[in-house]
């Protein structure tokens, strides 16, 4: 009477798995909305890595020429950007700016060596000039971090050649919508 009892329960715990078992092929997943996956704002460039030394040919010790900037993912409500370039370990305790400029177009994708882009405007740097001025520290002091950063701003700037980075600073301030940067050394 056990023993058939145990049969019967086998019995019907396999006929349980038929009946209600369905293989994993036959239920369907409901679709998944797509999911867009938008990339971060980013500044590269071809001539150093991020934290690696800047080549003589982009400084003062060099041809002085900006090197080339890759420019990925601006930012949907882009009007213009802009780009600051500085020194951060100044021996004054005060950035030294080696390069400014602004209204670079939004669709911009390559801030070619040496060269402004399209109606872009540049600012005075440290030295007073509205060029690029190449990385140029003290002689036998550590190196010094030079950071490259452009701003995405929801507006075209509305400033005269030459203006000061406290000038584009000011006027970019109600207006950034994202920033992205690159850094690199150079020591004499």
């Amino acid at each position: 009477m056990k023993r058939a009892a145990t049969v019967l329960g086998i019995a019907l715990i396999i006929l349980a798995i038929f009946i209600f078992w369905r293989p994993a092929t036959t239920i369907k997943e409901p679709a998944q909305p797509s999911q867009t996956f938008m990339e971060p704002f980013r500044l590269k460039t071809s001539a150093f890595k991020e934290g690696d030394k800047i080549p003589s040919k982009y400084t003062c010790d060099g041809e002085d020429v900006s090197p080339l900037l890759e420019v990925r993912n601006v930012p949907a409500n882009t009007a213009s950007l802009a780009l600051i370039m500085d020194d951060p370990d100044a021996s004054r305790g005060v950035p030294f700016d080696h390069w400014l400029m602004w209204n670079i177009a939004p669709d911009t994708q390559y801030i070619s060596e040496d060269n402004v882009p399209g109606e872009a405007m540049q600012g005075a740097n440290s030295w007073g000039k509205p060029k690029y001025g190449g990385p140029c520290p003290p002689v036998g002091k550590p190196a010094h971090r030079y950071v490259f950063t452009l701003y995405a701003l929801d507006a075209k700037l509305d400033l005269p050649v030459g203006a000061t980075k406290e000038e584009l600073l000011r006027a970019m301030e109600q207006h950034i919508v994202a920033h992205a940067s690159i850094m690199g050394l150079y020591g004499r």
